[in-house]
């Protein structure tokens, strides 16, 4: 693949921090041009997603450091470079989530409301800024002798050279494709506020618990050679979902009997 999209001299444009700020940009527009139409300040909304991405980056680059901390440890300036590829999206979610928590209490706005405005931006987001992962060579997939598998030749990439592999990056880029497709649809015919969020988090969970089993790189292992990192917060992540549609749900039914 393409590590290294543009290059003159010292001057050097990776494909994988302009797709992912690609995903980010996209995520953003497509959110305010569909906040007036919820109801919701399209200002305040496109200000969110400001502190959004720059509390996703940050997440997500923390928890991919605390995974290969002993990479880091032994080269300490590594750990600013994240637009060569290392970010883990859990670490960005719920840094992103923390911080969207403060901004709407701050700003009084509608929370269930908001994200679920939110939530197909993140999808779409996802779906583009895998592709970078896909150029960089990161998150690559185990060794597979399918005629999909794809090779890396490109000695810049991250992963192995000269093997065919899951094209584990494409798998994701498809589930987030997936998920934004359902998930636009459910906007239309949701019955409470949250459906549309809580209903994102159980669908990306199970994408990528089930991905997961088809990555090849060194990627932490809280449970030994069972569960990943993400693997071990996405079980969390789909319990909590899974509770919170059936609390809005019954909260709705008391608010709105039949």
């Amino acid at each position: 693949m393409y590590p290294i999209l543009i290059e003159f001299g010292f001057f050097k444009i990776f494909t994988y921090g302009l797709l992912v700020a690609t995903g980010f940009l996209v995520a953003i527009l497509f959110a305010s041009s569909r906040a007036e139409k919820e109801g919701l300040d399209s200002q305040k909304v496109l200000d969110l997603c400001f502190y959004i991405m720059i509390s996703a980056l940050l997440g997500a680059r923390l928890l991919y450091v605390v995974v290969e901390y002993k990479y880091f440890w032994a080269y300490p300036l590594e750990i600013f470079k994240f637009w060569k590829g290392g970010l883990v999206f859990y670490g960005g979610l719920i840094l992103g989530v923390l911080v969207s928590l403060w901004y709407l209490n701050r700003h009084h706005m509608p929370v269930w409301k908001t994200a679920d405005l939110l939530a197909p931006s993140i999808a779409i987001g996802q779906s583009i800024g895998r592709w970078g992962c896909l150029f960089a060579g990161c998150c690559y997939g185990k060794e597979t002798d399918a005629i999909f598998g794809i090779t890396f030749t490109n000695p810049r990439s991250l992963a192995p050279l000269e093997i065919s592999l899951h094209p584990t990056q494409i798998y994701l880029s498809l589930n987030a494709l997936f998920i934004f497709i359902f998930l636009m649809i459910l906007s239309k015919k949701k019955v409470f506020d949250g459906q549309v969020l809580w209903s994102y988090g159980i669908l990306y969970s199970i994408g990528r618990f089930l991905i997961e089993y088809f990555r090849g790189d060194d990627r932490g292992f809280p449970v030994e050679q069972l569960l990943s990192t993400s693997q071990f917060v996405g079980v969390f992540i789909f319990i909590l979902s899974s509770f919170m549609l059936l609390v809005l749900y019954r909260k709705n039914l008391r608010n709105h009997p039949s």
